[in-house]
């Protein structure tokens, strides 16, 4: 198991505290300074079964200087998406958790950070 994790981030450390307390083995992965390659977060998207602008946090101050807002959210413009997630990390939600099930989810609720660990018991 894996979590994707910003450290200033409050919802990163709940899942982080969860993790723990289930007694689960993962590995944290500082995503802003190992940001995941296009080719991971294609992987990623697969098993969140999402596409790339549902996990951008379009409120971030580079979405704005992209104009993200106005980008297409259709299949055409999947890998623009992609490639602004990839060279800009701070874009992606966090955090994210992928399982060794081959599943993953956006850890934003106890639910969802719960959910990974049973899905990998």
């Amino acid at each position: 198991m894996e979590i994707w994790v910003n450290p200033a981030c409050s919802k990163c450390r709940s899942a982080v505290e969860l993790l723990d307390e289930a007694g689960v083995s993962y590995t944290v992965r500082r995503y802003l300074d190992e940001p995941p390659s296009e080719e991971e977060l294609r992987d990623v998207l697969g098993r969140l079964g999402l596409e790339p602008w549902d996990i951008t946090r379009t409120g971030e101050a580079v979405a704005k200087e992209l104009g993200l807002k106005e980008w297409p959210r259709e299949a055409g413009a999947r890998e623009r998406w992609i490639a602004a997630l990839a060279a800009h990390p701070k874009l992606i939600q966090r955090p994210i958790i992928t399982a060794d099930d081959g599943t993953a989810v956006v850890g934003r609720t106890d639910e969802a950070v719960r959910g990974a660990v049973s899905s990998s018991s």
